[in-house]
């Protein structure tokens, strides 16, 4: 294995790192043709998470499909430039024809996705600036009454009534439909609505003269939901790398600030390219990124800026002297030549 480039990878590079940023290296090596040719050949070597390098086919099949990091590596600054080689400089030297339309996809498409999310209202981030606790399955539960509908928890403390002195049986042909009956002295025995730590609600066996005090229906689907969400959510929680999130200033949300900063990168390059039919991978906007980093643009403005630079975006691709996918053969031809050049 002989390494034909490395360098300086990631905020490094763009111009964004902070402080606590990792210093990120990748690379593109080569291996002998007896390992081409036998079982060892390894498309990808990863050190450490830190650390990666690719082979040259593999790299130069990943500059087809247009992927972002190996595209990055062709125009990556001067000054984190760790090691090249004559092989390398000549995939450098023809570097223009592995930008094509796939661009738009693989570097605005990660921003469109990722602007959809910071659109949702029931963002895993936000749920602990709504108090999002536990809920049970008497916070899916509605009575009927007179015409209208109310939820359970209002209408047993408006009648004054405890669910420890309720009792339920289902009601056939209405399906999560239950009739509620109510017992004031405590003696007959009925047993409640929920127990603790219950995931449904308990029935119970009424006596033939009791009459009836209303209709409920329980949103179980809605409250299957809610525990698969609060369950994910925690999860979640319990896994985050807490310092990506960010207060957003004025607003009582939380932001993946460094998710939000990759996106606009990413879809200010994707225009760049369809534009000017190269990449800048040092941002001139480096203080701006690092602002939306900080959580110290509203995200509203985040959203708004990107939602019209994807229009944007996507009249400047339709309009662009790009072509569609690259040239097969001159990848091929490429690899052919690099294989043959004098180590």
């Amino acid at each position: 294995m002989q390494t034909i480039f490395k360098a300086i990878v990631g905020s490094q590079s763009y111009g964004t790192s902070i402080p606590t940023s990792d210093v990120d290296y990748k690379g593109v090596f080569m291996q002998s043709i007896d390992d081409l040719i036998s079982f060892n050949y390894n498309p990808q070597i990863e050190v450490s998470k830190d650390e990666v390098y690719f082979e040259v086919q593999r790299f130069l099949q990943l500059l087809q499909t247009a992927n972002p990091t190996v595209l990055e590596l062709l125009y990556s600054p001067a000054d984190c430039i760790l090691q090249s080689s004559p092989q390398f400089d000549l995939i450098v030297k023809h570097r223009d024809k592995f930008l094509t339309q796939k661009c738009k996809m693989s570097f605005g498409g990660f921003a469109v996705a990722q602007i959809k999310k910071a659109k949702g209202l029931n963002k895993k981030m936000n749920w602990e600036k709504n108090r999002v606790i536990r809920k049970n399955p008497l916070d899916f539960a509605y009575a009927y009454e007179d015409g209208k509908t109310f939820p359970l928890a209002k209408w047993l403390n408006e009648k004054g009534f405890l669910q420890e002195n309720c009792g339920l049986i289902a009601l056939e042909h209405f399906k999560d439909g239950y009739a509620l009956y109510y017992d004031e002295t405590g003696e007959i025995g009925l047993r409640g609505l929920v127990s603790e730590n219950s995931n449904k609600l308990r029935l119970s066996s009424i006596p033939k003269e009791m009459n009836a005090q209303t209709i409920i229906h329980y949103n179980a689907d809605g409250y299957s939901t809610h525990c698969k969400d609060f369950k994910e959510y925690e999860t979640w929680l319990a896994n985050r790398n807490t310092q990506r999130y960010v207060d957003i200033a004025g607003h009582q949300q939380q932001i993946d600030g460094k998710n939000l900063l990759h996106c606009r990168r990413l879809l200010d390059m994707a225009m760049e390219i369809a534009t000017h039919q190269t990449i800048t991978v040092r941002r001139p906007n480096a203080a701006e990124l690092l602002a939306i980093r900080r959580g110290e643009v509203p995200l509203e403005a985040i959203i708004e800026q990107a939602e019209a630079d994807i229009e944007q975006m996507d009249a400047l691709f339709a309009n662009s002297p790009l072509p569609q996918d690259c040239d097969l053969k001159f990848v091929n031809d490429l690899l052919l030549e690099i294989r043959k050049m004098p180590m």
